[in-house]
């Protein structure tokens, strides 16, 4: 039996100095930095590379809506036959042989006035762009936040760990001691089987909160998008206690920065003059439109003809007889007809044109009116989404604030219970120690002071995050 429990705490020794390996390792070079992490996932991250691709397309949409200003050049070309009747475009004669024609053409146009339609159209399609713009920061904050959130849970996993580790590491000493006592008779063997419980107890707690930094590890792990978690650590950062002046500013305070600098509230500024823009644009189709423009074009055609070499003379009957009854004949001349050469048609058949056109919107089954009332819906959609964000903005700082008090509230209570705890676990086990206290009630008042212990590391960490959480609507660094 004895030699038995000696395995077993051997075991439990070896077990604690395997796990701690972990630890000892966010010394070295591989382990990760906060810094390290964020920059990671910011890289590789799928909803911030979805952000990206909506700004592009945004983008590419800024882009044809300036270009859309510019002139429009279009180039033509046709090669066509006919058979039958039919018209010769050129010579404006009847053919009706095959005939073959070949066009070629450009043509231009450029918009001069639509009602400063497509100035607006331009400026909203920008204003779309740099929301998105925003929309990535957006992103890039949320992503930001949950990384640090994760990276606080590894670490407070760790701290759990190794309190728990600690806890065991002392009642592993008192079972050496306790067994020691009971071989020299000065203790019953049940109070050794409290004891032994008590570290069987223990180690349990300690495999849980190995599982639970394992399970906060891999969590991280999978924000960063890595394949897998082992060999993964973090840097330990030297992590201030908490005190007041961490809170800094007030809510309101807070929130006047914030509203100047947060994505979200840019984003919706940005949209809210879109649909401005949108409003102006679609006024600008009730007004008249200007615009110019222009041909320049040839073509062949296999029926297009000259005459060709020097005219013949030729006799024909003309009907009449003489008083002879013989035939009479007429002279005339005839003449030799060749298509005209492909060249020469092309220069010939040369046509340009340019024009002035002026479009007076009269009616078009209220299109216009239609676009007008849907901007405004749109304009005032976008205003009730700017205040909403600026409102959600609003609690969500006061919330924050509200959290980080209370935060350091319990932490000063959890922690002058820990004190506590610690002072009357000392003078417990001193009893103990001496025989003036059983097992149960040394067990007990071990038990409370790793429960005070683990209570006061959960506020700690509570705490640094919500106060990294205003300093990060502040534009402070998000950093430890």
């Amino acid at each position: 039996m004895r030699s038995f429990q000696k395995s077993r705490l051997y075991s439990f020794v070896f077990l604690s100095s395997l796990l701690s390996a972990p630890l000892a390792a966010q010394t070295t070079g591989s382990a990760w930095t906060l810094q390290q992490c964020v920059d990671y996932a910011l890289k590789n991250n799928i909803q911030i590379r979805q952000s990206q691709l909506n700004a592009e397309i945004s983008k590419e949409n800024f882009v044809q809506s300036q270009a859309s200003a510019l002139p429009s050049l279009n180039g033509n070309v046709s090669h066509s036959y006919n058979f039958g009747r039919t018209i010769d475009p050129f010579t404006n004669t009847f053919a009706t042989d095959k005939v073959l024609s070949q066009n070629f053409y450009l043509s231009s146009s450029v918009t001069l006035f639509s009602g400063f339609q497509t100035y607006n159209t331009i400026r909203q399609n920008k204003m779309v762009y740099l929301a998105s713009q925003y929309d990535i920061t957006k992103t890039t904050n949320d992503i930001s936040l949950g990384i640090a959130s994760a990276y606080l849970q590894v670490l407070f996993a760790q701290e759990l760990r190794n309190i728990a580790r600690s806890q065991a590491e002392v009642t592993l000493k008192q079972v050496e001691r306790t067994r020691k006592l009971l071989e020299a008779g000065s203790v019953a063997k049940g109070t050794l089987l409290d004891i032994q419980s008590q570290l069987a107890a223990e180690e349990l707690n300690f495999t849980n909160a190995q599982n639970q930094l394992d399970i906060a590890t891999l969590s991280l792990v999978q924000l960063l998008n890595l394949e897998k978690a082992e060999g993964f650590s973090i840097v330990k950062p030297d992590l201030a206690d908490p005190s007041e002046s961490l809170l800094g500013a007030s809510p309101s305070q807070v929130y006047s920065t914030a509203v100047q600098r947060q994505p979200e509230i840019k984003s919706a500024e940005y949209r809210l003059l879109s649909s401005e823009r949108g409003l102006s644009a679609a006024r600008g189709g009730m007004s008249p439109r200007i615009s110019l423009s222009g041909s320049y074009g040839t073509g062949y055609s296999g029926a297009s003809k000259r005459i060709a070499g020097s005219p013949a003379f030729n006799f024909a009957p003309n009907g009449d007889f003489t008083s002879g009854g013989d035939t009479v004949y007429s002279a005339f001349l005839t003449n030799g007809f060749e298509v005209i050469p492909f060249s020469d048609q092309v220069n010939d058949n040369i046509n340009k044109n340019i024009g002035l056109h002026l479009t007076v919107p009269l009616f078009n089954g209220l299109q216009t009116k239609s676009a007008m009332s849907r901007a405004k819906l749109q304009k005032q959609i976008s205003e009730l989404s700017l205040q909403q964000a600026k409102n959600d903005l609003n609690k969500a700082i006061q919330q924050a604030h509200a959290d980080a008090t209370a935060a350091l509230k319990k932490y000063g209570a959890t922690k002058k219970a820990a004190e506590a705890m610690q002072e009357a676990f000392k003078y417990t086990e001193q009893k103990f120690n001496v025989g003036m206290l059983n097992s149960n009630d040394y067990n007990d008042a071990k038990n409370k002071l790793q429960k005070a212990e683990s209570d006061l590391l959960s506020a700690k960490y509570d705490y640094i995050f919500k106060v990294k959480v205003l300093d990060f609507y502040q534009g402070k660094p998000l950093s430890f």
